[in-house]
């Protein structure tokens, strides 16, 4: 069979996850970033049993994790560090934490290992569904498949008419990266909630912790670049050590959530945020994009008709991608949306689904997903 070739708009986690994946399976691969470096913002990154299984798969997951805190427990805590949840890990459904821009760079190393293509400055006006990547240069460029991994404000996907709906949310989520200091937990992810506002701390290397937080989009002190620290302070005082250590840098996200009427259009297909954009609630979004990214790849390899192949991955791959979406938008409904006056309530309504099978299941049945081509021992 002739060598196939694939055109891959977006040189984020997902566009590279795919790139690597392809090459490895045989195919010739162009990836096209829009900036004119690949770069990723300073940040922790949750990687799941599933997510960890398609490191593996790539060959990315010594590189990706030889920082990463290995995290034995997340726990939801009050403001005052009660403690509401508690989800421990075990061998066989772990949790490791790296800075994003060692992942990033584990996957651009594997890319250019597996002679994998990448044009920077690169900007992509869309696609169609013949098989053409459509370049703002005004050149076409023919492939056996076309990928939308463009991010949320895909354009590949709003050329194939994909979209059925960006819903903006209620949360706005700020990211950084802070000091170490001897006698932080070294294995304990913790997330503190009071009322609508959230500030989680994730350890990450032997030098920094990541964090992340969240609050109201109409915040406009939660929001604010620098980060005020009297504000979150005053929110979570059992976590004013880290509060001060809060950094002048900072990323700010408005979270969104993708919903898509289909993932592929003849021999165009979308990925990640592009297809499915969640809120980071359960840390699921990477890694459910590396999941079905890799059974993509298996799909269109083995296919005569990639068109038909590319329906036929969405049916087998949309429905825990939906899960997974739904459980993260609910997650956050239940933090931004519950009335203040009724949060001890909601306290004991945590404790309480904590406890129950179902409910574990829900919350973890994407982390404990094995990829499509990973072999259990």
């Amino acid at each position: 069979m002739p060598v196939r070739k694939a055109e891959i708009a977006g040189a984020g986690l997902a566009g590279l996850a795919l790139a690597v994946r392809l090459a490895q399976l045989g195919w010739r691969v162009t990836l096209h970033e829009r900036n004119s470096d690949l770069r990723m913002f300073g940040a922790g990154i949750w990687l799941w049993e599933n997510g960890l299984r398609s490191l593996a798969l790539l060959g990315a997951y010594d590189a990706a994790l030889a920082r990463a805190k290995t995290i034995k427990e997340w726990r939801i805590c009050d403001s005052k560090g009660r403690v509401l949840m508690s989800r421990p890990m075990k061998p066989d459904d772990r949790l490791l934490l790296p800075p994003r821009a060692d992942l990033y760079q584990a996957l651009i190393d594997r890319a250019y290992a597996l002679n994998v293509e990448i044009k920077t400055s690169s900007q992509v006006a869309g696609a169609t569904p013949e098989g053409a990547l459509l370049l703002q240069s005004g050149e076409e460029r023919q492939a056996d498949l076309v990928v939308g991994a463009d991010g949320a404000f895909s354009r590949v996907r709003e050329s194939v008419l994909c979209t059925r709906s960006i819903d903006y949310g209620i949360e706005a989520g700020i990211r950084m990266m802070i000091d170490y200091r001897p006698g932080d937990p070294e294995d304990v992810a913790t997330e503190y909630w009071n009322g609508p506002w959230r500030l989680l701390y994730n350890p990450c290397t032997n030098g920094e912790n990541y964090i992340f937080l969240s609050a109201p989009v109409h915040d406009e002190r939660a929001r604010k670049i620098p980060v005020d620290r009297d504000l979150w302070k005053a929110k979570f005082p059992h976590a004013s050590d880290l509060i001060s250590r809060f950094t002048e840098a900072g990323r700010w996200d408005r979270i969104v959530n993708v919903r898509c009427h289909k993932w592929s259009e003849g021999r165009v297909a979308i990925v990640g945020d592009a297809a499915h954009a969640m809120p980071p609630n359960l840390g699921q979004a990477a890694n459910m994009a590396f999941s079905n990214v890799l059974a993509l790849a298996m799909a269109v390899t083995e296919a005569t008709d990639i068109p038909r192949a590319l329906e036929q991955w969405e049916q087998s791959q949309r429905p825990l991608t939906n899960h997974v979406q739904w459980w993260s938008y609910i997650y956050g409904f239940v933090l931004g949306k519950w009335p203040a006056n009724l949060e001890l309530l909601r306290s004991d309504f945590i404790r309480a689904l904590g406890k129950i099978e179902w409910f574990d299941d829900g919350l973890n049945r994407g982390a404990r997903h094995v990829p499509s081509g990973f072999a259990m021992p």
